[in-house]
């Protein structure tokens, strides 16, 4: 069971770039799945999340109109695309899949002790 996170680099400030992450397995396709950054020296945060239709997406704050999160369940994947990018969005991205099948709260899906599989993590580097 893996999660391959990939599409990171180094672009400058107000570029863009999507991140994809594929599931190895179609059981991922029943459960909801999240992105999820950490910067050096900081926690991990929670960037966006997707149910597992797809359906339903949630984004923290500071990424609301410059990022958006789609899956392609036909093709076990899962994406991120983020445009306008800024300096302080510079951190490793981790896919991760939900333990639960369904969440109810935007809490439920930032709260990364929801989540059972991370993937490696890919690098995003935004020069200013």
């Amino acid at each position: 069971v893996q999660l391959q996170a990939s599409g990171g680099g180094l672009v400058q400030a107000g570029g863009s770039l999507r991140l994809s992450c594929a599931a190895s397995e179609r059981t991922f396709n029943n459960y909801p799945m999240g992105w999820f950054r950490q910067a050096p020296g900081k926690q991990r945060e929670f960037v966006a999340a997707i149910s597992w239709g797809g359906g339903y997406t949630y984004y923290t704050d500071s990424v609301k109109g410059r990022f958006t999160i789609s899956r392609d369940n036909a093709k076990n994947t899962m994406y991120l695309q983020m445009n306008s990018l800024k300096p302080e969005d510079t951190a490793i991205y981790y896919c991760a899949k939900a333990s639960g099948r369904t969440y109810y709260s935007y809490h439920m899906y930032a709260n990364p002790d929801n989540y059972d599989y991370w993937g490696q993590g890919t690098q995003v580097t935004v020069s200013s």
